[in-house]
Formats: C-alpha cells, sequence, structure tokens
C-alpha cells in the first residue's frame, strides 16, 4: 500500500509510523485513518516493535473538522465504528508492543489514539488535551475507558468536563503515560526504548500484552492461571534458553524473538 498521510519505515525490526499531515496538526481524516489501521496491522507482522509518532509541531490535533462541507451531517457514530474502532483496536491489539512518540501537541482523537499504546513517551514540550467538550461532544476513541483506568475517575473527569491542557510532565506525574524527556534527547531516548523492545524476547512482549489487557476482565485465579499458561509458552521459546544461559554464562543475552 502507497501511503500519503503517513510515513512508514521498517528498520532493524523497528517500524516507525508517522502522521504526516503537518499542516492541519497531523489531524485525522478518513484516508489517514484507514493507513493507520493498515500500517499497524501490517507492521504486527513482520517488526517487533511499532513507533507511532507524528510531523512537526503536533503529533495529532484529533478529529480534522475541515474533512466534510457540511458539520450538520456528519455521522459521528458511524465514524466511530467504521473507522476509529478499526484503527485503535489495531494498536491494541498489535502482536508486538506499540510506542507513542509524543512530539507535540495530542488533542481530542489523537490524545486517545496516543494513549491507546503499550508505552507513551512524550517530549516535556508535548501536551494532552481532552479537548471534546469545547465542541460539545462527549470524550471518544476511547478516552472515557483509558482515563478512569489509568488517572482515576477524579481527574479522568476534570481532564474531560475542562477540556484543560494536561502537560507531559503533569500527564507523567499522574501515571497517564510512561515518562516526559527533553525535547533536546527525546528522539534519542523513544529510538533506545524502542531498540531495546526491538531487540528483547518478542514472544514474551506479546504474551505481557495479552496478560495485561486479560487482567481487567479476570478474577485473581482466572489471572493466575492465565499467566500459568502464558509463562508455559514462554518456556518453551529459543529466547527463554537463551536468556538463562547468558544468565549462567554472564553475558547479555542475544535474543532472536522466537
Amino acid at each position: 500500500m502507497i501511503y500519503d498521510t503517513i510515513t512508514y519505515d521498517l528498520t532493524d525490526g523497528m517500524a516507525v509510523i508517522t502522521l504526516n499531515r503537518p499542516d492541519v496538526m497531523n489531524a485525522l481524516n478518513t484516508q489517514m485513518r484507514a493507513e493507520i489501521t493498515h500500517a499497524v496491522t501490517e507492521a504486527g507482522k513482520t517488526a517487533r516493535v511499532v513507533v507511532v509518532t507524528g510531523e512537526g509541531r503536533a503529533f495529532c490535533s484529533g478529529q480534522d473538522l475541515g474533512d466534510r462541507a457540511n458539520v450538520g451531517n456528519i455521522n459521528l457514530e458511524r465514524t466511530l465504528r467504521d473507522e476509529y474502532i478499526p484503527m485503535l483496536m489495531a494498536v491494541v491489539e498489535c502482536p508486538v508492543p506499540v510506542i507513542s512518540a509524543v512530539n507535540g501537541t495530542a488533542a481530542g482523537a489523537g490524545a486517545n489514539l496516543a494513549l491507546a499504546a503499550d508505552v507513551v513517551i512524550a517530549a516535556e514540550s508535548a501536551s494532552f488535551i481532552q479537548a471534546f467538550t469545547r465542541i460539545g461532544l462527549i470524550p471518544d476513541a476511547g478516552g472515557t475507558f483509558v482515563l478512569p483506568r489509568m488517572i482515576g475517575n477524579a481527574k479522568a473527569m476534570g481532564a474531560a468536563l475542562f477540556a484543560e491542557k494536561i502537560s507531559a510532565q503533569q500527564a507523567s506525574d499522574w501515571g497517564m503515560i510512561w515518562e516526559a524527556v527533553p525535547d533536546s534527547t527525546f528522539e534519542t531516548v523513544w529510538r533506545a526504548r524502542a531498540t531495546h523492545l526491538a531487540t528483547g524476547p518478542t514472544e514474551a512482549f506479546k504474551r505481557i500484552k495479552q496478560a495485561m489487557q486479560a487482567s481487567w476482565g479476570n478474577s485473581l485465579e482466572e489471572q493466575l492461571l492465565f499467566e500459568g499458561q502464558l509463562q508455559g509458552q514462554c518456556g518453551h521459546s529459543r529466547d527463554f534458553r537463551e536468556g538463562v544461559m547468558a544468565f549462567l554464562e554472564k553475558r547479555p543475552a542475544a535474543f532472536e524473538g522466537r
């Protein structure tokens, strides 16, 4: 597939997907949503880590409000069902770790696209805004699901109702993201994090995602049994054998992702 609204680079097991509509702060239109869905799905088949980032001064400003001539005719329910859900589920269900490298403003659905990733790394100048009430809407694209789980109901309600800017450092302090890093080292940091995952025990990473996602719906006993099942699978991997041998031989492990 030839991409027009994103760029895609796969090097050394790292797939970097860059939202590339900087003139509109990487706002999401129909084509971009389809391209992100396709790119993340394909990356999950060949890469060992996926990074989503933005070109220019924004990560993603959310829905492209200039995408349709007549605002009154927008079918938001259909758009969310047919375009946003496939995109977000591609990120959540991607079998390998997904990093959001938030280089600038992440607003509305753009913020929740970033938060759908497994790890969120933001430049200190970046910010997150649940901007929906500014135009008379509710948080969507998973916002009402992830925010209470990440930061608790009190802060989630405040973020949704007031639609105020949350700085990268504040988001880190709240537990909304993994880390906020200085702008000067932002790309160096996220690339180092992605390289760590791209050279790590991929099968274990896949099962960590499965276990964490299942935990929300499982009892403790169910989760313990599921952990045992997944751990048994990891125990048959080449990476487990390599990890043990490396530990015994006091050397770095050379994981193959198998």
